[in-house]
């Protein structure tokens, strides 16, 4: 099969890229890539969700555009404890600058196979071109390919690392990374007012302006024959801080879990989809709360979106801030560095919310 490489350093076994499974696998997918029955997406879940009033149900739509406002804190609080997601609308960001990130990377992942290799990555930094997370053998795969890549802290960002082609992609990536690294900030802000806290208390958690950590996952969904037996991502809440999603502009795929329903994401145009990470959920000392969320594939169209990552610096001791807690909320969750808490997820893989929750258990363990 084309675009098959052993990546060494770290691979346990050679990578197969899901653009060239795809390309050649006909109407059946290979095996790697079929989920156990209870995680497969059934045909209700892929269907919009339907609230008790019998509307569509889907996560919450805030209004940005006034960030300062109680209107706004009130509204982006009130998403995060009941859903751990929003629709960020009026964000700043401007519409033509999402449309050239989104094209220039389209444009990279049809580059031919030979180009798009030169950037193949590793398992040591997941930094450039890969198709799996995790280094257990023999696992099942997810249906998608995807390019990571580091924005902050400034040491640890190389353009060298980015793709040359298209010619757009750099130039575009480098000012897309710029604005949403502001919003970020901004939402920062009224998440740590929502909490009863100075505005600049998370962002003091994170290591100050210009000492938070900044990386973007771009994701690619080729088209899959079968897509009610896979999943493009599976199950899985983000062990950063925050995620900025900017989803595909014509294809849905976004599941949220809601009271053990999951619920596909009907996205507003050129809005961000904003989701509380595990960090925050720390530091809040689960006030607000990571969801588990997944992403599925399409028969008839490919897909691609940007996560954008805004993260605790990685040697930053991460624990619930004190203000938060008090004899009758004590502390959920031991302190750990944002890069002692990734390197489970590197090593394992994505497996929804297990690693925040075993050590909230060994936390309550020590307690008792």
């Amino acid at each position: 099969m084309s675009s098959c490489f052993n990546g060494g350093a770290g691979w346990p076994e050679p990578v197969v890229r899901v653009q060239a499974v795809s390309d050649t696998c006909g109407e059946t997918i290979p095996e790697r890539y079929v989920k156990l029955p209870l995680d497969r997406p059934s045909a209700t879940t892929l269907q919009p969700a339907v609230s008790h009033g019998g509307g569509s149900l889907n996560i919450p739509v805030v209004d940005m555009s006034m960030p300062d406002s109680d209107e706004t804190v009130r509204a982006v609080d009130a998403a995060c404890r009941e859903w751990g997601f929003f629709q960020a609308v009026n964000h700043g960001v401007s519409p033509e600058l999402l449309r050239r990130a989104r094209s220039s990377w389209r444009g990279f992942f049809r580059q031919p196979a030979e180009v798009r290799e030169r950037y193949a990555n590793s398992p040591a930094t997941y930094e450039g071109y890969g198709s799996r997370l995790g280094t257990t053998k023999g696992g099942h795969l997810d249906w998608g390919d995807y390019y990571f890549l580091h924005l902050l802290p400034p040491s640890i960002k190389s353009h060298d690392k980015w793709p040359s082609l298209p010619s757009t992609l750099r130039e575009a990536t480098e000012e897309y990374g710029e604005e949403v690294v502001k919003l970020c900030r901004r939402v920062s802000k009224v998440l740590s007012k929502g909490l009863g806290l100075d505005g600049g208390r998370l962002q003091a958690a994170f290591g100050g302006e210009g000492g938070e950590g900044a990386c973007m996952r771009v994701n690619f969904y080729p088209r899959c024959p079968q897509p009610e037996l896979t999943l493009g991502v599976a199950a899985h809440s983000d062990p950063g801080g925050m995620t900025m999603l900017l989803v595909d502009d014509h294809v849905r795929g976004l599941q949220v879990k809601k009271d053990g329903q999951w619920i596909t994401v009907d996205p507003v145009p050129d809005a961000f989809i904003v989701n509380v990470g595990d960090q925050i959920q720390v530091l809040s000392n689960a006030a607000y709360k990571s969801v588990e969320h997944r992403v599925t594939v399409s028969a008839a169209e490919e897909r691609l979106s940007l996560a954008f990552f805004y993260n605790p610096r990685s040697d930053v001791p991460v624990a619930p801030m004190a203000e938060l807690v008090a004899p009758g909320r004590p502390a959920l969750y031991p302190e750990m560095t944002f890069d002692e808490y990734r390197a489970h997820i590197r090593q394992r893989g994505l497996s929804g919310k297990a690693h925040l929750q075993s050590l909230q258990n060994a936390n309550s363990s020590v307690a008792s």
